[in-house]
């Protein structure tokens, strides 16, 4: 096996990613080529797009989501992402195990609050809701309380959301719109079923396709399922391995790597990108577990600044019609010129945002 160092194999996602250079792409291709981009933040895949491709503007990706080309629902981690509408009815049943264990092994909605129901009569009353029209999670909690008055409306309302293949549909997620989340299943919004025959083979070859070099345990943190290894062994691919691990890393056979001394630009990540979130070892971008003492879901909860390849600072962002203010909190020294990379980026991230606004970039602790 081929041993690759940290930096090579930070290169290497870096261009799964679409991070060494921005690419002349559709944003529906690059959101198939990522397999999907977390969006529980529901504006996040505007930046992540902008930091990947060249001239994406916002409408694009508006248009996808209203003429209903792209969705966003409940799939990898159980958590909300924006992918494809035909990735949606191929990834969801695959990634239904790890949704069932959302609702019968969830600490908060429990199977203890669940317990002697039938979970098929609740199922179909969800549908029956959403079918008189969208519903937030408030309607649907309202509608099965009416029928389950002894259950708790927030477990049951979780349930159809999880065993369901629900989707929240526009103004959520729509650029400088707002509004709750709002529900439907695939069947109602897509007028189509998701798939019956998945192919968990080709899930994984999708992963490796955004996300590799990985190891098995990566793809089951990037995924939330378990036992992919008999997966991996069906499958032909080039394998390597790291100085300082045992584990093999797994890669589609006829992917060329980037030389290991290529320079990487600045780039902006929004909160919750699935580049920080889709290994289970993460030192190929940062060389210990967290950037700071910060927990990592505190550093998720804002974008995140890569220099050099590595996370070096965090960003948030403030604005009005009229005065657009980026706060930047460096979590390691940052010499002169890596400042001026990442405020001269900093600048083009405002104009995007924020166009006809004035412009501030201030500097903080974290």
């Amino acid at each position: 096996m081929t041993t690759l160092s940290l930096q090579a194999l930070n290169r290497a996602t870096l261009d799964r990613q679409w991070l060494l250079e921005r690419h002349d792409a559709t944003a529906l291709e690059a959101i198939e080529h990522l397999a999907g981009m977390q969006a529980q933040a529901p504006l996040a895949p505007y930046v992540g797009l902008w930091t990947r491709l060249k001239d994406f503007q916002p409408a694009e990706l508006v248009k996808l989501l209203e003429d209903r080309q792209a969705v966003r629902g409940s799939l990898m981690r159980a958590t909300i992402h924006l992918v494809s509408s035909r990735d949606f009815l191929a990834f969801r049943p695959l990634i239904q195990p790890r949704l069932d264990r959302e609702i019968y092994q969830n600490i908060t909605y429990g199977r203890h609050r669940l317990e002697g129901l039938d979970m098929d009569a609740v199922l179909q009353a969800g549908i029956d809701r959403m079918t008189e029209s969208p519903a937030t999670a408030v309607q649907l909690r309202e509608h099965l309380a009416k029928l389950w008055p002894d259950r708790e409306p927030a477990a049951l309302a979780h349930a159809v959301r999880c065993l369901l293949p629900t989707i929240q549909i526009p103004p959520r997620g729509i650029w400088n719109k707002g509004g709750n989340p709002t529900m439907t299943t695939a069947d109602l919004w897509l007028n189509s079923p998701i798939t019956t025959k998945p192919s968990a083979e080709a899930l994984v070859l999708r992963y490796l396709a955004a996300y590799g070099p990985a190891t098995v345990a990566d793809a089951q943190t990037w995924s939330g399922l378990t036992h992919l290894a008999e997966i991996f062994d069906r499958l032909d691919l080039r394998t390597y391995t790291t100085p300082d691990s045992n584990r093999p890393l797994y890669d589609l056979p006829d992917i060329p790597l980037p030389p290991e001394d290529t320079e990487p630009p600045t780039r902006f990540l929004p909160e919750y990108d699935n580049l920080l979130l889709s290994h289970a070892d993460r030192t190929r971008f940062s060389p210990t577990p967290t950037p700071t003492s910060l927990p990592l879901q505190t550093l998720l909860t804002k974008g995140t600044i890569l220099h050099n390849g590595y996370t070096k600072a965090l960003w948030t962002q403030s604005k009005s019609k009229t005065q657009t203010t980026l706060q930047i909190a460096p979590t390691t020294k940052l010499s002169h010129q890596a400042w001026q990379s990442i405020e001269s980026e900093a600048h083009n991230l405002l104009t995007f945002t924020n166009p006809n606004a004035t412009h501030t970039i201030t500097r903080t602790d974290t």
